[in-house]
Formats: C-alpha cells, structure tokens, sequence
C-alpha cells in the first residue's frame, strides 16, 4: 500500500530515517541533553523566564523531523516528570506540569512537531522566508497553549499581558536564529553534494 503523506515529505536536514533504531536512540539522547543545555540558557522573567528552550525545541523538530522531534520532546518531558533537573531553573516533577507554565511545557511536543512538518514540506533551508514562517506558526502555537493554561492562573488578559507579549520579540529572534541555522546547513550539504 503507497502512504500518499510519506512521498510528500523531504528528509530533515539530519535525515535521521536512515538511521538505525540504536543511532535514533543516540539522537534521541543528544537532543535531550540539547533541550536541557537551551532550558539553562535563560534571562530571569515572571511568571516565564525567558530561555533558549524553543529555540531548542524548534531546532530539534526542524533537525530530527515531526516524528523522532516531538519523541526527543516527550523524552526530555519525562525525564522532567521523572524528577531530572532539565527545565529552566532546573525544574523538575510533577508541580512544574501543573502550574503556570505547564501548558508551554505540553506545547513543546506539538511545536517540535509542527517544525519538523513544517520542514519536510519544504519550508526548510532552501526557502530560509518560509522556514523562518514555519517556525513562527510552530511558536505562536506554544504561545497560544501556555498561554491557555496561563489563563487558568491568571485570567485571559493577565495570561496575553504576562505569558504572550513579552515573549513576541524574542521568539522571532529565535526563529530567524532556526531559519539562518537550516539555511547554513542547506549550503553546507549543497555545497557538499
């Protein structure tokens, strides 16, 4: 039977597929470590800190694709519920999911995962404009969910005011940091080709 959804889809600039399971459970690894390197990377902000954190997680879904991004995610999630100190500030347990920022936290599987769509359709290092789109859709959509849960804490206002504006600015920044990052890569292969 032909998946119509898989011709569609490019190799990731990491093209991961190819890849046995051992050398995606190493990626797997690397990427978590990754996510936990950006998520100590951060400028102290309430009732978020800002951090390279979706950064990271754009980048893994842009690298790793749809797939094996949002797996890295949910690995670095639990080991996160598991008691590991790999969110920002070194957070950890089962509290960090449910208070305030625990719906920026459940985002970041989806936003991997939309990157990592996103990309293997094309909206990649070849087209560095639609890259940089792409990872301004996936980080709106974290926006939009931690700012949702936010908005239980806080109320609707409260959450846009607190948990939306102040990290506009920066996470464009982050995205244009994605978009430069898969068209350095694009050239490095094309130029190795």
């Amino acid at each position: 039977m032909h998946d119509a959804s898989r011709s569609l889809a490019l190799p990731t600039p990491l093209n991961l597929s190819r890849y046995s399971l051992g050398g995606k459970a190493v990626a797997v690894v690397l990427g978590s470590l990754f996510l936990t390197l950006c998520s100590y990377i951060q400028v102290p902000m309430v009732p978020v800190p800002v951090t390279l954190q979706t950064f990271g997680v754009l980048l893994i879904g842009a690298l790793y694709g749809w797939r094996l991004g949002a797996i890295t995610t949910l690995a670095w999630l639990t080991q996160a519920a598991m008691g590991l100190p790999v969110l920002a500030g070194g957070a950890n347990g089962w509290m960090a999911f449910a208070g305030p920022t625990g719906g920026y936290l459940f985002s970041h599987p989806l936003v991997a995962a939309l990157a990592g769509w996103l990309v293997q359709r094309g909206w990649n290092g070849e087209r560095p404009g639609l890259a940089f789109l792409g990872m301004a859709l996936a980080s709106a959509l974290c926006l939009t969910v931690g700012a949702s849960w936010l908005a239980l804490f806080v109320g609707v206002e409260q959450a846009v005011t607190l948990g939306v504006a102040p990290f506009v600015l920066g996470d464009l920044l982050k995205c244009a940091l994605v978009a430069a990052t898969l068209k350095l890569i694009a050239s490095r292969q094309r130029n190795n080709a």
